[in-house]
């Protein structure tokens, strides 16, 4: 990354720090992607060992049939935090997770009228879900390695 994408020309408090935030700036990324990906995964995790259990869930939000988006529900949490740990299929594997937890914002916000407090940690990780849409897996990801990113 180039010091004029990262403000890194910008004078620092503590100059002598700045060798230290370039060399943790692709880590950083990296253990963000990882984390996020994991946490997903685990999140995932009882919902693929019964893939249609939340159907009565998904169509009490309105998603008809609930069978087939319980699936799609447990796929994109599941698989999609995988592919994200890894950095495989990144932005599209993000942009499924962030659109699964804008729905739980939605479900929390305005459904069970729990307002930010309830819809909080939601908008926290589709936030962070959206800067790997945007940003995609970075060089120390399986995109990079196989040469192709979506």
């Amino acid at each position: 990354m180039s010091a004029s994408t990262d403000n890194s020309s910008r004078s620092l408090f503590v100059p002598a720090l700045g060798g230290l935030y370039a060399a943790l700036n692709t880590a950083s990324e990296i253990i963000l992607r990882a984390v996020a990906g994991i946490f997903l995964t685990v999140h995932g995790s009882h919902k693929i060992t019964d893939p249609f259990g939340a159907a009565e869930m998904v169509e009490g939000l309105g998603f008809y049939p609930g069978a087939f988006w319980s699936l799609v529900l447990a796929c994109t949490e599941f698989f999609g935090g995988i592919f994200i740990a890894i950095g495989l299929l990144t932005r599209p594997a993000a942009f499924a997770g962030m659109f699964v937890l804008l729905v739980t914002v939605w479900f929390h916000w305005v459904t069970m009228g729990e307002g930010f407090s309830g819809a909080e940690k939601s908008l926290l990780w589709a936030a962070i879900l959206f800067f790997f849409v945007i940003r995609g897996g970075n060089r120390q990801s399986v995109d990079a390695r196989i040469g192709r990113a979506f």
